[in-house]
């Protein structure tokens, strides 16, 4: 752990995440309180499925928010590691395609994409725009503070050896998981082609990133590759978060029902989604479990003036003799 507190990137991400949050809860605290603001029906938000909704969505940026704020205080090293990972698995499957699709479907399809409905158009563009910034400023902020506090998974590589007694059980999880999530992505890529723009990014980044999480999911608990185990590790935190991120959000909007639900929100490929990223999930933190004390074992590079040191000593004594 770093013991001098976390480094300027670190902070200015952090700070980076949080103003970018602070439109967007601001915004929902109007809403639940009553206003209209940027509504063309005021009516709107006081459906219980509306008001639901959005107690639900301002409460899970209170807790990116203060996991922002984590990662700027000496206390957050010390915060147990499934507190930290758990949301920040849920929530970052679910800002990585708004933070990608958002800005290209702005760029294809212009501002007005962000027009009609009963919504004004800059609340769109706010919200938008506060979640790439909130993104991009939580990702950098979780990288650094997880390379002061699990060093291993970003100096080992993905072939280094370490104790597992659950490796078996892992391989047949991460072997099951893979035609399901291809399926499930194939399925993802099929309803974006010929769909408008905003179907397309999205749909075809999730299934994207589905096929390529499962993919790397079997690598790392195969132990195959001598690259980095941080890089595959990425692939699978964003493919099983997204399955399951998204999923479960959907199949909450489908079972309150209300404005949100139209559109076939929901279906039976979300449920299996949300299912099968939870089961990458869970192999997942098992890998990450038995890993984590991979640094103890990391072979001690000794400075070229120690060896050289020590071996010209070595040479004396024996001359000596």
């Amino acid at each position: 752990m770093n013991a001098h507190g976390p480094g300027i990137g670190r902070l200015t991400a952090a700070i980076v995440a949080v103003a970018a949050m602070l439109p967007y809860l601001t915004l929902k605290i109007l809403w639940l309180t009553g206003s209209s603001i940027g509504l063309s029906e005021p009516g709107l938000m006081n459906d219980p499925a509306m008001v639901g909704m959005n107690a639900m969505t301002f409460g899970m940026d209170v807790v990116a928010l203060l996991l922002a704020l984590s990662f700027t205080m000496r206390w957050g090293l010390r915060l147990p590691a499934w507190l930290v990972l758990l949301p920040l698995w849920v929530g970052i499957g679910l800002l990585s395609v708004v933070a990608v699709a958002a800005p290209v479907i702005a760029v294809i399809s212009g501002l007005q994409v962000f027009g009609g409905g009963p919504i004004a158009p800059w609340i769109y563009m706010m919200v938008y725009g506060g979640f790439v910034g909130q993104a991009v400023g939580l990702m950098i902020a979780f990288v650094l503070y997880s390379r002061d506090r699990w060093p291993g998974v970003f100096t080992t590589a993905v072939n280094h050896p370490f104790p597992s007694p659950t490796r078996p059980l892992q391989a047949v999880i991460a072997w099951g998981a893979l035609p399901v999530a291809v399926t499930i992505g194939a399925a993802k890529l099929a309803e974006a082609f010929g769909a408008d723009t905003a179907v397309l990014v999205q749909e075809g980044l999730k299934g994207l990133l589905t096929i390529a999480g499962a993919v790397a999911l079997v690598a790392v608990v195969r132990r195959r590759g001598g690259g980095p185990f941080w890089r595959p590790l990425v692939l699978v935190w964003l493919g099983s978060g997204t399955l399951f991120g998204w999923g479960l959000y959907l199949m909450i909007v489908k079972s309150v029902g209300g404005p949100l639900s139209a559109g076939g929100a929901g279906g039976l490929v979300d449920l299996f989604g949300m299912l099968t990223g939870l089961v990458m999930g869970m192999c997942g933190a098992f890998l990450l479990v038995e890993r984590s004390g991979v640094r103890d074992v990391q072979p001690v590079q000794q400075p070229l003036e120690r060896q050289y040191g020590e071996r010209d000593r070595s040479t004396a004594d024996h001359g000596h003799r």
